[in-house]
């Protein structure tokens, strides 16, 4: 995932109140049991060392209650001046994370935030496409558009002689160019950043549509379900879209692995262990950062010791749980982070892919 979003905190004053806390109220006692959960929280942050200041701003934010429907989980950062980060999740929050300290604990973030794929939906059919862009772990798409739309001469009629032919000809060219219009809307997202494009609809239109979008930056995707009417297979196109978001996430991963295995047997552009990591962070190299969050968090790293590592405000003479060193490096040197496992990572809990091989 993106880390440059969380470069801000970084350069706020320490210490950091980190909170990951299930916000559901749309049971019986919700409410109540919610009041309970941020009243929790507050205890614990005292009991952490955390001031009044930042206990009561943490206290007042979680305390306001959401309209999503459960699950939802709610994740924010303060310090003594303001809540610097606040973002709900779909997800079922079980533990509470609860911390006080010189770095945020981005590592609960990350891991949620690395298992979310954000992609293009194109529903298309002769009469041109529903466009939007969306989230997985927001059902409802952050902008849809209807493109296209040209409806004059989109049917074909059963007539004969060369007025059918000519009539074929123009029916053929509108469904072109509703098809040309998808493509656009398509392209000007992935020109934006998008990176995976889910195609649905109309056999015949989704084979137009590939065929203009085929040399795109993004991975297309046709799925096997979908269409622009209220037929009821609305459930048929969401089970289609959760197994490509499955396969492509699944994908990525195996990707990663394979290429970090490639380069740990060839010795080349290839970092781990936290020392190693914190050294290729300080020289700019990392393009990647892997990272197993829970074993990572029982390791430290002390900045002092990788003269030149950039972490925002934090200390540099003392210890500092790794996982939150690393990815404070990460967001600061416009690193990508991955959430992976020790075993994937050849042993360690802590592997980099390099943007060059030091010579």
């Amino acid at each position: 995932m993106k880390t440059a979003r969380l470069s801000p905190l970084y350069e706020a004053e320490g210490p950091f109140a980190t909170v990951m806390v299930d916000v559901s109220h749309d049971s019986e006692n919700g409410a109540h049991e919610h009041e309970l959960r941020v009243r929790q929280v507050g205890q614990t942050l005292t009991e952490l060392g955390a001031d009044s200041v930042v206990t009561e701003l943490v206290e007042e934010r979680l305390g306001e209650q959401l309209p999503d429907a459960a699950p939802v989980g709610r994740f924010v950062v303060a310090t003594k001046e303001a809540v610097l980060f606040d973002e709900t999740m779909h997800a079922q929050v079980d533990s509470p994370v609860t911390s006080w300290g010189p770095l945020p604990d981005m590592a609960p973030w990350v891991a949620h935030r690395d298992a979310t794929t954000t992609f293009v939906l194109a529903v298309v059919d002769h009469e041109g496409g529903d466009v939007g862009t969306y989230d997985s772990d927001v059902p409802e798409p952050q902008d849809d558009d209807a493109v296209g739309g040209e409806t004059h001469h989109t049917h074909k009629v059963p007539t004969g002689g060369w007025s059918a032919l000519r009539y074929q000809h123009v029916v053929e060219n509108v469904w072109q160019r509703n098809a040309d219009a998808v493509a656009d809307a398509i392209e000007s997202h992935v020109r934006a950043g998008h990176r995976l494009v889910l195609l649905a609809g109309d056999p015949q239109s989704v084979t137009r549509v590939m065929d203009r979008i085929e040399e795109t930056r993004a991975t297309v995707v046709q799925l096997s379900s979908g269409s622009r009417a209220e037929d009821g297979g609305d459930e048929a196109l969401q089970q289609a879209i959760r197994e490509a978001l499955m396969e492509h996430t699944t994908q990525r991963r195996l990707e990663l692995s394979h290429s970090l295995k490639d380069r740990l047997g060839r010795s080349e552009a290839v970092a781990t262990g936290v020392r190693d990591v914190g050294d290729a962070f300080v020289r700019g190299q990392v393009d990647t950062l892997l990272l197993d969050p829970a074993e990572a968090a029982e390791l430290t790293l002390t900045p002092a010791e990788h003269p030149g590592l950039v972490l925002g405000t934090a200390p540099t003479d003392r210890p500092l749980p790794a996982d939150e060193a690393l990815i404070a490096a990460a967001a600061l040197t416009g690193a990508d982070v991955v959430v992976s496992s020790r075993a994937v990572m050849a042993g360690t809990p802590v592997a980099a892919l390099l943007r060059w091989d030091q010579s």
